[in-house]
């Protein structure tokens, strides 16, 4: 039973190249401390050589020389041991990185493949084709409405529509230069008003 609610343990992302990775930074580490404590003795027992000097033990300082002269060998070579696995490092890193760029590689060409499987050649060219056709369907529909005139019947269109327009603006300008029809009445016409009202005055006087 309680092997049916245990929890599936996560998979680990930590792969075989970060576990050599972090062993050989382990020993960098490990090499850079050594030389550290070395360094520290040599100085030391260079001290030590000077002081037997000046107490006139000779030999025994010529010994720890020769002991010290071992040590710094020994440094030499940690140096290059240390290069080697520096580069090492750097090469397994960047293994990693070219192999994600690969994946990578990998993905898009697959994606591609797939990408052509669903829209072949043949499929392009027959939609540029229709594309084509289309195009030309509907420049003939364009070259019907607009009557299938020749160049001349569209220089005499546009002749006539400028024909019109100037048209359009003389009368406007006589329009505009026309006198205003006068408000009163002409003279004549009120006179003979007059005369009419003073006759009829005088039949009703009788």
């Amino acid at each position: 039973m309680g092997s049916l609610f245990s929890k599936k343990k996560p998979e680990s992302r930590v792969t075989e190249q970060d576990k050599a990775i972090l062993q050989l930074k382990q020993q960098r580490d490990k090499l850079k401390q050594y030389q550290k404590k070395v360094q520290v003795q040599l100085e030391k027992e260079r001290a030590l050589a000077k002081q037997l000097l000046s107490d006139g033990k000779k030999e025994k300082a010529k010994l720890l020389l020769r002991k010290k002269r071992f040590a710094e060998g020994l440094l030499t070579k940690t140096d290059g041991q240390l290069d080697n696995i520096e580069r090492m490092v750097h090469d397994i890193e960047f293994a990693q990185i070219e192999a994600k760029v690969v994946e990578g590689l990998k993905i898009g060409n697959e994606s591609l493949k797939k990408m052509h499987q669903i829209m072949s050649i043949e499929d392009v060219e027959r939609i540029m084709d229709e594309a084509q056709e289309g195009i030309e369907y509907q420049q003939e529909i364009d070259s019907l409405l607009a009557g299938g005139l020749t160049e001349e019947d569209e220089d005499a269109v546009l002749a006539e529509l400028d024909a019109i327009a100037g048209e359009a603006t003389a009368k406007e300008e006589i329009d505009i230069n026309l006198p205003d029809v006068p408000q009163d009445k002409l003279p004549e016409i009120q006179r003979e008003k007059q005369r009419k009202e003073h006759e009829k005055e005088a039949v009703m006087a009788t």
